[in-house]
């Protein structure tokens, strides 16, 4: 890592600004290009301040979020079992994926569809198999379950630590807790502003996560992106029920919500979070209230879910943390070059379903910054599309 005083560098190739999840994975696949590369932080990933904490994600090939993803979810997989052989630390645990709710369900009915058009291993299961196979589980609204043999958790921290180590060893330089105060397209190349220090690059991405809108209204860009608070919590569950050697990572639609979690890793607990909400939610980075218990629903609701669905995995709070999602108004992505500045790239608003796709928006970004244009299907995220302005 570069502290200050070893930044003897003040232009680079390429500067990253926002080096978390997307921003990292960036970096390293930039680093073997044999550029100049500078990531910028305002901390110091991996982190709790952006929306990459929390341990762990989920990965799924089968989503319910459009076709467009799925392709996409794939080569991620393939990517993250390569970044693992990279590791002595685990990156990927395959514990299967469990999607169940309610017949009916828009969510459900897309991820079903998208694994017959793209042949994906998946179980539909009724109500009565789910329960034979999973007795954790009940409720009103278990009323159909799709099975994906071959998804499960990736450990996120573990995953950005391992991408910074890389990206470290392959020559990148790394600038952490060091706020961008602003950045400037010149002619022939972009400023970057820090309290401390000023840098040059021939091309900048942006990957600042809750950052991005504010970073982008300054460049001349008033989207419709959202912040938003979350909360996720662990609950001492039965592990007989609910260990990752015997229960699924889940995504759970219930007439009163949409939910998802993980089995209990090595004894940690069931971990669930909330992914709708209300419009109580919207915050801003700096203003966002980072205590979870600050408000009663921050446990409230999550319990409701347990209680409904998963009663042995409803016991005592273990931990619990507040989190943020930066949502689009179509919870698609944005992955582009400024409409402006063709030297300047963004990718942002993964709206709290984006972290399984790090290792290929890394992938995306670098065939941009070095090619001009990638070979996968990015159409859907255009930063000019009118769903992002009205």
């Amino acid at each position: 890592m570069s502290d200050r005083s070893d930044l003897i560098n003040k232009h680079y190739d390429v500067v990253i600004v926002g080096a978390g999840a997307m921003g990292m994975s960036t970096g390293y696949y930039l680093s073997q290009k044999d550029l100049k590369v500078l990531m910028i932080d305002a901390h110091d990933p991996p982190h709790p301040h952006g929306s990459h904490g929390g341990d762990t994600r989920l990965i799924r090939h089968a989503v319910g979020e459009g076709l467009q993803y799925i392709p996409l979810a794939l080569r991620s997989q393939e990517m993250w079992n390569e970044l693992q052989t990279h590791s002595n630390d685990e990156i990927f645990r395959q514990t299967g994926i469990l999607n169940f709710g309610y017949k009916g369900s828009g969510f459900l009915e897309k991820t079903i569809e998208g694994a017959k058009d793209y042949d994906l291993d998946i179980e539909t299961l009724t109500v009565e198999e789910m329960q034979k196979r999973w007795p954790g589980l009940h409720g009103e609204d278990l009323e159909i379950g799709y099975y994906e043999k071959k998804g499960g958790v990736i450990m996120g921290e573990n995953a950005i630590r391992t991408y910074r180590r890389l990206a470290l060893s392959n020559g990148a330089e790394l600038l952490v807790d060091t706020p961008v105060n602003s950045i400037h397209p010149e002619t022939g190349h972009v400023r970057i502003e820090t309290e401390h220090d000023t840098f040059t690059a021939d091309r900048l991405v942006l990957t600042s996560g809750a950052q991005n809108g504010l970073m982008l209204k300054a460049l001349g860009l008033d989207l419709k992106i959202q912040p938003s608070r979350r909360t996720i919590a662990w609950f001492e569950a039965d592990d007989n029920l609910y260990s990752s050697e015997h229960f699924p990572g889940f995504i759970g639609r219930s007439r009163n919500g949409s939910y998802y979690g993980f089995s209990s890793i090595d004894g940690t607990g069931v971990k669930i979070g909330r992914y709708d909400g209300s419009d109580e939610d919207d915050t801003e980075p700096e203003g966002m209230d980072r205590n979870f218990g600050s408000f009663e629903k921050d446990e409230a609701y999550l319990r409701e879910f347990l209680s409904a669905h998963m009663r042995g995995a409803n016991g005592k709070l273990n931990k619990g943390l507040s989190c943020i999602f930066t949502n689009t108004p179509d919870e698609d992505f944005i992955i582009d070059q400024h409409p402006e500045y063709d030297n300047i790239y963004v990718a942002g608003g993964f709206s709290g379903h984006g972290f399984k796709y790090v290792p290929v928006v890394g992938e995306i970004l670098t065939d941009l910054v070095t090619k001009g244009e990638t070979g996968h299907d990015i159409s859907s995220f255009s930063i000019t599309r009118d769903e992002l302005y009205e």
